[in-house]
């Protein structure tokens, strides 16, 4: 085999190795965006570090993860309205949303076996005396 030869093959199985990267990153349908209107959520972002700034400032942990019973533990004064986002980076599809009224005194449970296992965030908003809070804990179930 001359190099003539040997210079054509290399381009067409150069060639050949592209055209399937290209192949497969077309049929790939599991890529989502981390949130649907990112846009919005970047210009509110300042109302965003008031709200972490402010739960920074309270003297309790609002939000905890008990590994061993699988719960996040939600230390929130009775009459609290919020919001619990279990947000799957790897995964939109497995996102959940619940909303929180906390009715009782004490520490308020909310179980996550049912969560597929794996690394998940756990964002919390909720109103306090007029105030907007937001705390974020990372998990591993």
């Amino acid at each position: 085999m001359d190099w003539g030869k040997g210079i054509l093959l290399t381009i067409i199985a150069f060639v050949g190795f592209i055209m399937t990267l290209v192949v497969i990153s077309v049929r790939q349908d599991d890529i989502h965006l981390v949130t649907e209107n990112y846009y919005e959520k970047e210009i509110k972002y300042q109302d965003q570090i008031e709200r972490e700034k402010s739960a920074a400032g309270l003297d309790r942990e609002v939000l905890a993860y008990d590994a061993l019973t699988k719960t996040m533990v939600l230390d929130l004064p009775v009459g609290v309205k919020g919001n619990l986002q279990l947000f799957r980076p790897s995964d939109a599809r497995l996102d959940q949303q619940l909303v929180i009224d906390i009715l009782e005194e004490g520490k308020t449970s909310v179980p996550l076996e049912k969560l597929k296992s794996g690394y998940w965030r756990v964002q919390l908003t909720w109103t306090e005396n007029g105030v907007d809070f937001y705390q974020e804990k990372k998990i591993s179930i």
